[in-house]
This record gives structure tokens, sequence and C-alpha cells, in this order.
């Protein structure tokens, strides 16, 4: 188990605040949101239990915050368009797309637990969920969305396009959610920054491959 986070003796509302957040989102990693309690997380953080009532008002509103505050430093440190010049080209915004996910969910910084929890609400859905995906994801999905549809040329059905999108995020996805497997598999597999960008280089050109010919047989049917 992680060390207990130290709470200075008078320390200020943010701080306190902060040391919940990162508390917290250490914790709901490792147990998940209904396995976890109020007081696991006021011990991490070395705070009085009444904290999380008087910062957030309880668990569920707590819960909701972590994965916001995660959520926007992962975009913060990673965004979408990251190191992409003006105008750049369809072909190079989907590779941008493609390396600040992967970046994301392997992120080993403080926050490394982001990618977890996503993966733990994506399979045991809690309340927020529905706030994560329309402040969140679906801002994402339409960014995509926009990419794919002018890789795959005008007249692009709206089913097309989703099916792309899902084709390339789940190629990311993949990688982390089943890295205790493949890592199994494939012994020498590792995820540093290195290998990181030939992950995303090959999801991408594996992505352009499969839309190049979707895009083809799309406009013969047409």
């Amino acid at each position: 188990m992680a060390g207990k986070l130290k709470s200075k003796p008078g320390a200020a509302p943010a701080e306190t605040r902060q040391l919940l957040l990162e508390a917290a989102g250490a914790v709901f990693a490792e147990h998940g949101y209904y396995d976890t309690t109020v007081r696991q997380i006021c011990q991490r953080a070395g705070v009085n239990v009444a904290a999380i009532n008087y910062h957030f008002g309880d668990k569920q509103r707590l819960y909701t915050e972590v994965l916001r505050d995660c959520q926007a430093k992962a975009l913060a440190k990673y965004p979408p368009d990251l190191g992409l010049a003006p105008g750049a080209r369809p072909v190079e915004r989907l590779r941008a797309f493609v390396r600040s996910f992967l970046f994301r969910i392997f992120d080993a910084g403080p926050t490394a637990y982001h990618g977890k929890l996503l993966t733990m609400e994506m399979i045991n859905p809690t309340p927020a969920l529905d706030a994560i995906v329309n402040e969140r994801f679906r801002p994402m999905a339409e960014q995509l969305s926009a990419i794919l549809r002018e890789l795959l040329g005008k007249g692009a059905s709206a089913e097309l396009v989703r099916l792309c999108v899902g084709s390339v995020v789940s190629q990311c996805v993949f990688y982390h959610h089943c890295r205790p497997a493949m890592c199994r598999l494939y012994p020498d597999l590792k995820f540093g920054p290195a290998e990181i960008e030939r992950l995303a280089d090959h999801i991408t050109r594996f992505s352009l491959a499969g839309l190049n010919d979707v895009a083809k047989r799309y406009k013969g049917r047409r």
C-alpha cells in the first residue's frame, strides 16, 4: 500500500482538498469505488474523517471530482493536439490523437491511477460516468470523429465514422486493459516513452490502412 500523505497542522482548505483528491484517487484505484470507505481515504490523506463531507459533500461527489481532476491533469499534460503545428494534415492529427491517448493512459506520474480508474469505471460504472462522458469523452470522440471524417472522405455515414472511432480507440485501450496478460505472453514488452512512440506509429499506420480500405469499399457501394 502507498504511504500515508501528510497533512500539515492548520493546512489551508485548498491544500486539504488536494490531499483528499490525491489520496482518494490512489485508494479508489486500489479498491474500486464501491469497496472504498471514507475512513480509508482520510487515513491515507492524514485528515479528519469529516473533511470529505466539508470539502465534497460525500464519497460520490469526491469520486466524481477525482475523475475530473485526473482527467484534467492528464489532458493538460498530453492534449490531443500534442506537438501539432497549425494547419496540420488529418494524418498528423490522427497520430497526435493516438500518441497523446497512449501517453495519458500509460502515464507513470502523480496521477498514474488515471488509466486504472477509467478502466474500472467502464467495467463497473458509477453515477459519475454520465458527467465524465459528457465533459471529457464526448469532446474527444467528436474531435476524433472530425479527423476520421476527413480521412474517409465526403459522404461517410455517421455509422461508418462511429465504427472507425471505436476501432482506433480500441487499439489504444487494448494494450492498457490487457497489459498484465500481454506482459506474460511477451516478457520483454515495455511501455516506456520510446515504446509508446513506436506503438503510436503502429496504431496510426494500421488505422490508416484500414481507413483507406474502408473508404474505397464505401465509395464503391455509393
